[in-house]
């Protein structure tokens, strides 16, 4: 058996979420056209024949900083180094080099274990910057070309990762009977935190700034419902209003994405119950 912890690592938006996604075929990452929507470090297992893989799924690093919420993604985004034992490279091939690409690929440089690079988005013909990154393969262990959107060439990828991971004793996780959901929890504070701000980047599209937060204040998991109630923070009046909208209708928009979602997950029948608050100083209390 082999086994290990494995990173995801990329700029923001190059798709780490949703091959994670793709890899375990469960929601556990967030996904949604903009980019700082993973802010935290995600960890899921996977488990078959072979062995295990904890997955850690980083958050992209920002070019310019121009916010709190930016400056302490950046952060969190260095956190991971020296505690895996293979690191995967998603690149974009959509979009050219530039300064994030340049800072994770050093960052990626000081990292002393088996390194993939991974060519993304080969769905995609038009634009192509392909070409940019092929300097890149003479620093990588391997390299291998996917759509993480449609699943082109991902068994591949896992099983170059088993190739690179150690041999271990045991297991490092159980997921007897479970799924790989149950081991991130469906009860996450942060994984519901994080739903719900999918929904709201997805609905609101170029309209919202990033910096909106989501804080849980309850939940409640019994066999026939499964209720959530928690609190959107902005950071001033003007957005509270765009996102509560007229007789309350995007917010109650909102909720039904979530949950929507939610019923597939739990097969269970929710509640969400969601607020609206200015609070000019969440990115201090939530990002950690």
């Amino acid at each position: 058996m082999r086994g290990g912890i494995v990173a995801i690592v990329g700029r923001p938006n190059a798709g780490k979420s949703t091959l994670l996604n793709q890899m375990l075929q469960q929601k556990v990452s967030i996904i949604s056209p903009k980019p700082q929507t993973t802010r935290r470090l995600l960890q899921a297992g996977y488990q078959d024949e072979r062995g295990q893989i904890i997955f850690v799924d980083t958050p992209g690093i920002f070019a310019k900083i121009e916010d709190t919420v930016s400056a302490r993604v950046n952060k969190l985004a260095l956190g991971w180094q020296n505690q895996v034992d293979v690191v995967v490279y998603l690149v974009d091939k959509t979009r050219g080099r530039g300064i994030e690409e340049n800072r994770i690929l050093g960052i990626v440089r000081q990292v002393d274990v088996p390194k993939i690079l991974v060519y993304n988005k080969i769905d995609i013909h038009k634009p192509d910057y392909l070409y940019e990154y092929k300097v890149y393969e003479l620093e990588f262990d391997d390299v291998v070309s996917i759509s993480a959107l449609k699943g082109t060439h991902v068994k591949t990828l896992i099983a170059k990762i088993f190739s690179f991971l150690p041999e271990i004793d045991k297991p490092m996780f159980d997921l007897k009977n479970k799924t790989a959901l149950d081991f991130l929890s469906i009860n996450s504070r942060f994984f519901l935190a994080d739903l719900v701000r999918e929904k709201i980047f997805i609905y609101f599209r170029q309209e919202l700034p990033y910096t909106a937060g989501v804080e849980v204040e309850e939940i409640k998991d019994e066999p026939e419902l499964f209720s959530l109630r928690a609190k959107i923070l902005v950071l001033s009046g003007k957005y509270k209003g765009m996102i509560i909208g007229k007789q309350a209708n995007n917010l109650k928009h909102i909720g039904m994405m979530v949950r929507k979602e939610l019923e597939t997950i739990t097969n269970k029948k929710v509640f969400v119950g969601l607020t609206v608050e200015v609070d000019r100083h969440w990115p201090e209390r939530l990002l950690i």
